[in-house]
């Protein structure tokens, strides 16, 4: 039996009221709120039939945190997260599958937004390792606003594993590092890949770079040493997405 989350953001309700409403087991919204987004999402879930409660503020701190839910959250029954044979099995039935890899990203806020932009990019999964990263919060649902439940989250015990069982099912594995040998333009990313990005700072683990077939470099012209993960996941997952629109036009 699938458990039930939190979510949280006018964004991240209004999204799952209108791509999974029934997933919604509960509206709640601030009853000092009374502008037109507040109703709006409210007449969203009366228009679905889910439940809606107008709350004191106590009431939504307690359900939520300390956090800037902008007065609106929802109780949810949870997306399962796949595990590697659900990956594995919907590779099966992909063409050229485009996946995400994080490798030690912490920030649920970083989670987030990666998953949002692959979300936008058509990825077919977002993995990372279970242990000492950032896995699907309260935060990293409200900064994915919506897209935490329609791309599906692997969180695997050792990514270093499930990038050989994606070798081994044909896909190419692509690091970002800042000392790669090609720039993103130069690498062909039309068909089955994974790209694979490290922690902000400290980027890909020793071992999971050996286990790249290919490693890419963002060109910096400025004075910071790395970009923000999410910035650059969304650079390299635009660029993918470039490469097979032109090949879809050409082909």
């Amino acid at each position: 039996m699938r458990g039930t989350q939190i979510v949280y953001g006018l964004h991240a309700v209004r999204a799952l009221l209108m791509r999974h409403p029934d997933r919604v087991l509960q509206v709640r919204i601030a009853e000092r709120r009374d502008d037109p987004r507040a109703r709006a999402l409210e007449a969203l879930a009366r228009q679905h039939d889910r439940p809606v409660q107008r709350v004191d503020a106590e009431t939504l701190r307690r359900m939520v945190g300390d956090v800037a839910h902008q007065g609106v959250a929802a109780e949810i029954a949870a997306l399962t997260p796949w595990s590697e044979d659900d990956l594995l099995a919907a590779l099966e039935h992909a063409t050229a599958p485009l996946l995400l890899a994080l490798d030690g990203v912490q920030d649920p806020h970083n989670l987030g937004a990666c998953l949002r932009t692959a979300d936008a990019c058509g990825v077919l999964a977002v993995i990372a390792p279970r242990d000492r990263a950032a896995q699907l919060t309260p935060a990293a649902r409200k900064v994915a606003a919506g897209a935490a439940e329609t791309t599906p989250f692997v969180s695997c015990t050792n990514l270093v594993r499930t990038l050989r069982l994606l070798k081994q099912a044909g896909l190419w594995i692509f690091g970002a590092d800042a000392e790669g040998a090609k720039r993103p333009h130069e690498v062909d990313l039309t068909g089955g890949a994974v790209l694979v990005l490290g922690a902000e700072g400290s980027g890909l683990r020793h071992l999971t770079r050996q286990h790249c077939d290919f490693t890419v470099r963002l060109p910096q012209l400025g004075s910071v040493e790395s970009l923000n993960v999410s910035v650059a996941a969304g650079m390299l997952l635009y660029e993918a997405t470039r490469q097979r629109a032109e090949t879809s036009v050409t082909g």
